[in-house]
């Protein structure tokens, strides 16, 4: 293996300078491997170890990833005891989120998680805790935030293009799309469906444009009237294990701000909506407006009501791009003590805000977010 060597910086918290920044893998399912693919374009990470507690997935890793066969394990306090390494990246379910990243940071390893960060608020303090403890980094796996699109937005905010942003509305929309592998639709390993899954990305770089205010009430629903039942209906993800569906089809919830902006959410696996895929959110502010998904911004100009449309963005706004991007920040992060663009903090935001609409939701009333 690769030799690494730690030093400090000012503030104590370690980083790596050296050959390579050894990384192992928990959870070496689907997300995993698109991580894996990721890190091919990161040539200072070298993958260490992989855990899981299928054998065939630990077959993956070390016939398609070279992990050796020693580095292989299914419980991740063994192979964090044996191999040392400098980093984890969990991509377990989520209700196996919090148990490792835990374990690594009061190790003395930094950690990256993929979203949601956590089951509920007090797991992600707990996880931000450890890492503060142990002196580490730690990161949530939000890549929308680094979207070019999201990052062409929060520039026009800060050179006041929307003034006061008032409204946000978010979707995270599937006309019929659930999952048909892994366990997302079993919550107790899961916390939730849509809203959880698909809905926390585009909450989040929602939040992150809007400046990151205080939430302080939410309110919402959720129905499940398809996804627990057998279905004919032809779709590109067919055949979903029904039988133990108990999250949520469609997902609907309000977040109150403590600077009186609002931010709405609807996510789905199954509804009736006109297209199959609607991932978006658009803003209102005193000054403008906005819609993400082509980075439109509607204002007056010269005593006209105008849409601005770019002509260009990137070429790096689809999956693998802002995998890179996200993972490289992190790794840099680690090894450079350059600032993470979503640590631990941004992930419980978010998580405080998903708990807020379940827990509202489960009442049937607004709840106070803490």
């Amino acid at each position: 293996m690769a030799e690494s060597v730690s030093v400090k910086m000012d503030d104590g918290k370690k980083i790596f300078k050296g050959k390579k920044f050894r990384v192992a893998i928990i959870g070496c399912g689907g997300i995993a491997q698109t991580h894996l693919e990721a890190y091919k374009s990161i040539p200072e990470v070298e993958i260490v170890a992989g855990v899981d507690i299928l054998p065939e997935r630990l077959k993956v890793m070390e016939e398609k990833w070279g992990v050796p066969k020693k580095a292989l394990f299914t419980d991740w306090k063994k192979m964090l005891k044996e191999i040392k390494p400098d980093a984890v990246d969990v991509c377990t379910p989520n209700g196996v989120h919090c148990a490792p990243v835990v374990d690594a940071c009061l190790a003395g390893c930094h950690a990256i998680v993929e979203k949601p960060m956590a089951m509920n608020p007090a797991e992600c303090e707990k996880m931000i805790a450890a890492a503060k403890k142990g002196k580490v980094k730690l990161a949530v796996g939000f890549q929308q935030r680094y979207n070019p699109l999201t990052t062409a937005l929060i520039k026009a905010r800060d050179n006041g293009q929307f003034g006061k942003i008032m409204f946000v509305k978010c979707q995270a929309l599937r006309r019929r799309g659930i999952p048909n592998w892994g366990v997302f639709g079993q919550k107790k390993l899961q916390g939730g469906g849509p809203m959880i899954d698909i809905g926390v990305h585009i909450i989040e770089c929602a939040y992150e444009f809007m400046g990151a205010p205080k939430p302080v009430a939410a309110s919402g629903n959720t129905w499940t009237y398809m996804g627990n039942k057998p279905s004919t209906v032809r779709n590109a993800w067919p055949n979903w294990d029904y039988k133990t569906y108990t999250v949520e089809d469609l997902a609907i919830g309000q977040i109150r701000f403590d600077n009186g902006a609002i931010l709405q959410i609807e996510s789905s696996f199954v509804a009736h909506i006109p297209k199959n895929d609607i991932f978006n959110f658009t803003a209102m502010g005193e000054k403008g407006g906005c819609s993400w998904e082509n980075a439109e911004i509607y204002c007056d100009q010269n005593d006209l009501m105008v849409n601005m449309t770019p002509s260009f963005v990137s070429n790096e706004t689809s999956w693998m791009p802002l995998f890179v991007t996200k993972l490289k920040n992190w790794v840099d992060g680690c090894t450079k003590g350059t600032k993470l663009g979503a640590p631990g903090e941004a992930g419980l935001a978010v998580q405080k805000m998903l708990d807020g609409i379940y827990r509202s939701a489960e009442a049937g009333k607004e709840v106070v977010i803490k």
